[in-house]
């Protein structure tokens, strides 16, 4: 009960901005925020399902929503954002860089535009939107910002290689901006998820990999919200995960992507 009051304290009345927003983890943050009070900018490339969320925020709490159908894969698609919230007069104060996808796989068998697109959305548009609403909050002395990392960003993982180093990318860029931005009293912080319910294991298809011990993208959500309004730099959801990560501190890099390596080997087709 108490972090849900905190919770409502720091988004009632206030604008959030949540990429990604049609599925996943990103539909979990957008009903949480909504519940909390918040109003919606939502933004995913799929106009129906946005609208469907619209629509059924506004219903069950009362909440404005705004939707802007966009693909973070093209360059002019953060300014976009930014024209039609900052620029309209509507001041984001919670950014939710959610929006993401993965491949499983060979590298050498991945499709090099899928690959780069992958970059594209997972590290650059995180850095322009970030780059982008960052100063306005700055110069209100208020806000936070959420970067959806993922516990693969602790680690190489061969045959998910790309992914996993887009995830590095973005968390040591939220840790980072959680110590430049504090001063001006902005809250940074990377959520890392481990395997969790939602539709990125049907894009990146590693179904089979993570058939079981699934989190549920609402507990996910939640603990991400509860550890940013902490202050939290980064945030592991889950424990299995927290002691992953403690372990491999004490282990050499190359024992670590040896065992995934061998977890992750896609089976050779007869």
């Amino acid at each position: 009960m108490q972090n849900e009051k905190r919770l409502r304290d720091v988004c009632q009345g206030k604008w959030a901005l949540v990429t990604g927003a049609s599925a996943g983890i990103g539909l979990a943050l957008a009903k949480q925020l909504a519940e909390a009070g918040a109003n919606l900018v939502l933004t995913a490339r799929r106009r129906d399902r946005l609208e469907a969320l619209a629509l059924g925020l506004e219903k069950d709490h009362g909440v404005q929503t705004l939707t802007i159908p966009a693909d973070l894969a093209e360059p002019a698609a953060p300014e976009e954002l930014l024209a039609a919230t900052e620029g309209a007069g509507l001041p984001v104060e919670i950014l939710v860089n959610n929006a993401g996808f993965g491949y499983y796989g060979e590298f050498v068998k991945g499709d090099a535009a899928w690959q780069r697109t992958m970059v594209e959305v997972n590290c650059t548009a995180v850095v322009h939107l970030t780059r982008l609403f960052l100063p306005r909050m700055m110069e209100r002395r208020r806000g936070y910002i959420m970067i959806v990392s993922s516990t693969a960003s602790y680690q190489p993982v061969p045959y998910m290689s790309t992914y996993a180093a887009t995830k590095v990318f973005d968390r040591f860029l939220a840790e980072a901006l959680a110590y430049e931005a504090c001063e001006y009293g902005v809250k940074v912080s990377a959520l890392c998820p481990g395997p969790t319910e939602s539709e990125f294991h049907e894009i990146a298809g590693t179904r089979n990999q993570f058939g079981r011990g699934r989190q549920s993208a609402e507990e996910v959500a939640r603990m991400g919200l509860e550890g940013l309004i902490d202050g939290k730099h980064w945030v592991i959801p889950y424990r299995a995960g927290r002691a992953m990560v403690v372990m491999e501190r004490f282990l050499p890099r190359r024992w670590i992507s040896a065992l995934a390596a061998r977890a992750f080997r896609p089976e050779k087709s007869s």
